[in-house]
């Protein structure tokens, strides 16, 4: 359906007990199509990674926006999460908005909060999409500014952006935040400062982070609120629906009563 906002696919898509995301990080469209085949009634939203099409030049693009149509002809209620880490000044991120939202018709994004809510506004105006800003990732060397103390609160500075999106930035309900897997202590943290608001969380699998240390420190008041993204172990598993189906299992036998 045209008229749902992102938000109304992701309940949905939890509403059916559905919380893995694939990462659909090949520039390959036929790739790309079989996996979307195997796996589009199993999962609660795509991620393809921008870079791995940019890096195979303009039939690479070409190729992310034929993934995108794809996915929206086969499971139109599957919503496509663009991961391409923006944020700069406004009129530039004027510009990323009608890239990513108008041209090639993802429903959400992740952004940097580095410069601040105002310079987001363009992404944090578009209420019926998704704007998930980087908060505490799954690289090795994340804390090295994450985790410093700002001084005011006594806080790392991942709690703080925490609080300044959920409080401040959150104004159209649009917004989420990424948090590795790697760090499931700072996870819970990140749940009990944000309430409700949706969590993408990469780092399972090739990267090593535990799935059930994620979803016990982060599922939401209504066991909901995580998408949990997925990208190696299954777009290249021998059996990507196998691949994706064990993990959907495991997350459907934590959450049985």
């Amino acid at each position: 359906m045209t008229d749902q906002t992102f938000l109304d696919k992701l309940k949905t898509g939890w509403n059916e007990g559905k919380f893995v995301c694939v990462g659909l990080d090949n520039a390959d469209l036929q790739f790309n199509k079989t996996i979307v085949d195997q796996t589009f009634d199993l999962v609660v939203a795509y991620k393809p990674n921008i870079a791995f099409y940019e890096a195979a030049g303009a039939n690479g693009l070409q190729a992310l926006k034929e993934t995108i149509d794809y996915i929206k002809e086969k499971s139109p209620d599957v919503p496509v999460i663009l991961d391409a880490k923006r944020g700069d000044i406004g009129n530039t991120n004027e510009a990323y908005t009608k890239a990513i939202f108008d041209n090639l018709q993802a429903d959400a994004v992740t952004v940097h909060p580095y410069l601040g809510k105002e310079s987001l506004e363009p992404f944090l105006k578009r209420v019926d999409k998704g704007i998930f800003v980087l908060l505490r990732t799954s690289n090795p060397g994340a804390g090295e500014f994450q985790d410093l103390e700002v001084e005011s609160t006594k806080e790392p500075l991942y709690q703080v952006v925490a609080e300044h999106v959920a409080k401040d930035w959150n104004t159209n309900g649009n917004c989420g935040l990424v948090v590795g897997a790697t760090y499931p202590e700072e996870l819970k943290k990140v749940r009990e400062i944000v309430g409700d608001m949706p969590i993408l969380v990469p780092g399972i699998g090739a990267q090593g982070g535990d799935l059930k240390a994620v979803l016990e420190n982060g599922l939401d008041s209504n066991n909901q609120g995580l998408i949990i993204s997925l990208s190696r172990s299954i777009i290249f598993a021998p059996d990507p629906r196998e691949a994706t189906l064990k993990i959907h299992q495991e997350i459907v036998d934590f959450l049985k009563p």
